[in-house]
């Protein structure tokens, strides 16, 4: 009996378009969606769910309205969660270009839960910096930091500002910047979220929330940070319980 054969169908579909994409070239346009179901002999719908994976993972890349493109295997961005370090680190260690895509920010002033965390009055001046981080020219990230306005000036952000808020405070080196408090979890692309990383809404991709504290144990800032899974990796080194440290 061939292996194939006692696939799960929605696993020897996935077989079957691995096998596909990496017969394309890079750069080059799949099938349409209905041509491409037609000829394995599926719905939209689970096709559309199991291009997912391969979207995850960096091979295609789907526009709406344009089509899917087969893209060539990316490097990725591998950092340890014990260390705090911006997308541009992460990719100056291994050679890959990124660079900033659409950036929007936005002043607003602090309600009663963000003046508490920020040890802020009420009604104090916030800004919101929300952008895209792209890699070899495709949205690999969308990063989302909420910080006093005080901290960080619209005019820093105006001026030569490439995308990171951790590298920018670090290098005014007025701040004592002492430890990042992080949670990670698989969430479902928003609509917004979508359009901006050009991927579908609904696409998985890895959301991590971070809060950064001083010295004196306060918060600096808030982050939300939305990552394409095909270009990161995230690990972390444990010790092993009853050991010295």
């Amino acid at each position: 009996m061939a292996m194939n054969e006692t696939l799960h169908p929605f696993q020897r579909l996935q077989q079957e378009l691995a096998i596909l994409i990496a017969e394309t070239p890079a750069g080059e346009r799949l099938l349409s969606e209905p041509e491409l179901a037609n000829k394995l002999g599926v719905s939209r719908a689970t096709l559309r769910e199991a291009m997912r994976t391969f979207e995850g993972q960096g091979l295609i890349r789907r526009r709406q309205g344009v089509g899917t493109f087969v893209v060539g295997h990316s490097q990725v961005l591998d950092s340890g969660l014990e260390v705090l370090e911006s997308i541009e680190s992460m990719a100056g260690r291994i050679g890959l270009d990124v660079s900033m895509g659409t950036l929007r920010i936005q002043q607003f002033a602090a309600e009663k839960a963000h003046a508490k965390l920020f040890q802020l009055p009420v009604s104090a001046e916030m800004v919101t910096v929300s952008r895209v981080i792209l890699a070899e020219s495709r949205p690999v990230a969308f990063l989302v930091d909420e910080l006093p306005a005080e901290v960080l000036t619209n005019e820093e952000l105006q001026n030569g500002f490439t995308g990171s808020v951790l590298d920018l405070l670090l290098s005014r080196g007025d701040l004592q910047l002492a430890a990042s408090v992080a949670a990670i979890q698989a969430v479902a692309a928003s609509s917004e979220i979508a359009r901006a990383m050009q991927i579908q809404r609904g696409d998985v991709l890895l959301m991590m929330s971070s809060k950064l504290y001083d010295a004196g144990e306060r918060v600096i800032d808030i982050s939300t940070s939305y990552f394409l899974p095909g270009y990161f990796r995230f690990h972390v080194v444990r010790r092993v319980e009853g050991t010295k440290s």
